[in-house]
């Protein structure tokens, strides 16, 4: 395939130049080839930053104020912005060298040591005067409540303008693409952007830019552009609801800018228009939506990595909205990881190797539940302790699976049973009543679940059945509420006389 290196200008190597006509691609990640990440390094310049989670629960409002009261829980420091784009082309199996700013205060600190943690090399400017941009988020069950910003948002000064500068020409000529990451925090420049736009033209790489600008045209010269869908409006004007204003608007700055541009376009996915008219539109992969942050930074990341390693848009544009599906999965600013992009990829094309009745992580159900939807097939659910496995067992299992196409159980860890059940329980670990369960043959995946409760892996997967034994009431099953609401089925299955895993054990 033909070496990126030598295409400054335009869209990306394998874009049909004369194919003017709206395609849909929603059948095109199937036919991807294995993800791999082996290119030279990416080179990132922008705003990076320090993103701070604060995660907990409310159980009541403040008698100070009506505000919630946040019982903190945990809390998660990472990379954000340039930061984070950085930190995920490092995740997704690529190199990553980044060129930013940042204070010598305690945040500018732990930023650095994020960076140099995750393997991503980097020059960092030094800015007295201006500290580090913070943005701490609260949130409560994923669901974010507030964000507090500590931030300078006025233009570096000259002299750090030309240390940024220098530092590109230093390391320019030892990379595969450059990425231009605009959180509009004050380094990316008027100098700035001319700069890197002139070295890259002048080692033949190609530029990407995530913009903040509202003129677009200030990043001519770039080979992609990837504005949000609230950024394209921003800077058109026109109406961006739907594919065939989406493509208007685009196509307009394209001609402007000549560059292609690829619009984020959050639940309707992605779509991908070059300056020839020519336009890609694919909905998301996304299975489920818990938290947008930073998901425009994973889209870039694998998309420049697809395009730094020969790929067409096409390929690089289906990567970038698996990457996109995997981060708002994930609470809080999260990189993505070259697994976890093949891992999609596989369950994409059906390559998946899951033998039947296998123990699989819940993002691996989650991924096989999209895949058996697609597919147009039913899934059922149930779930227990299953300690001592009994007739009774056989009996919930088998009369689930024979109402389902698919059915998945949800087993309770070794810490969840001695929490419900004391601490002389289980009997069996959860290796050997997974094995056991697995080994029934009405039995498609085992998930094992740390909470007492499966009501976030009923939330996560929304099987199309839920089933308990009789002896559970249909408005007590934990999780109906969750899978009627979508439409789905709850059900009580009779319980086997005489059979239970107590008076097993009672009778040792």
């Amino acid at each position: 395939m033909e070496s990126e290196r030598h295409h400054q200008g335009g869209a990306p190597t394998g874009a049909p130049a004369n194919d003017r006509s709206s395609r849909s691609t929603a059948s095109f990640a199937p036919k991807l080839s294995p993800w791999i990440a082996t290119a030279a390094p990416v080179l990132v310049v922008g705003d990076a930053m320090l993103d701070v989670s604060v995660f907990g629960s409310v159980e009541r409002i403040s008698p100070e104020a009506p505000v919630p009261v946040i019982r903190q829980e945990n809390i998660v420091e990472s990379g954000g912005g340039a930061a984070n784009v950085a930190l995920n082309i490092a995740a997704m199996g690529g190199a990553a060298h980044l060129v930013t700013c940042a204070a010598a205060d305690p945040e500018g600190e732990r930023l650095v040591w994020l960076l140099r943690q995750a393997g991503v090399s980097l020059d960092v400017v030094a800015t007295p005067g201006r500290p580090t941009t913070v943005k701490t988020r609260f949130l409560a069950r994923h669901n974010q409540l507030l964000r507090l910003d500590r931030e300078v948002t006025m233009p570096i000064t000259p002299a750090c303008e030309e240390q940024i500068v220098a530092a590109l020409q230093a390391r320019i000529d030892r990379c595969s693409l450059v990425v231009i990451s605009d959180y509009g925090k004050g380094l990316v420049t008027d100098r700035v952007i001319e700069a890197t736009l002139a070295l890259a033209a002048q080692v033949g790489l190609r530029v990407i830019v995530d913009p903040k600008r509202r003129n677009l045209a200030d990043y001519r010269g770039a080979s992609v552009i990837k504005p949000n869908r609230r950024e394209l409006e921003a800077a058109t004007g026109l109406p961006v609801n739907d594919d065939r204003q989406v493509e208007a608007a685009a196509s307009s700055l394209a001609v402007a800018t000549g560059a292609t541009l690829l619009v984020t376009r959050s639940e309707d996915g992605m779509s991908l228009v070059r300056p020839d008219g020519s336009a890609i539109h694919m909905p998301t992969h996304a299975h489920e939506i818990v938290d947008v942050t930073g998901a425009g930074d994973a889209a870039i990341a694998a998309f420049s990595l697809a395009i730094a390693e020969g790929r067409p848009a096409e390929e690089a544009m289906a990567f970038a909205n698996i990457a996109a599906g995997i981060s708002v999965i994930k609470p809080g600013t999260a990189t993505v990881s070259a697994t976890e992009i093949e891992h999609e990829r596989a369950v994409l094309a059906g390559q998946l190797p899951v033998p039947k009745g296998s123990r699989v992580s819940a993002d691996t159900a989650s991924l096989l539940r999209a895949q058996w939807r697609q597919q147009r097939l039913t899934v059922g659910f149930t779930n227990g302790c299953f300690d001592l496995f009994h007739p009774g067992h056989v009996a919930l299992l088998r009369e689930t699976a024979r109402q389902c196409d698919r059915l998945i159980v949800g087993l309770n860890s070794d810490d969840s049973v001695r929490r419900l059940k004391g601490e002389t329980r289980p009997v069996q670990d959860e290796e050997a009543r997974a094995e056991i369960l697995g080994a029934i043959g009405y039995v498609d995946l085992v998930v094992v679940f740390d909470e007492d409760t499966p009501h976030d892996l009923i939330a996560r997967l929304e099987p199309d059945l839920l089933t308990k034994g009789a002896d559970y009431r249909i408005e007590d099953i934990v999780g109906g509420d969750i899978v009627r609401q979508a439409g789905g089925r709850v059900l009580t299955i009779d319980l086997v006389p005489g059979h239970s895993s107590t008076r097993l054990i009672n009778r040792r």
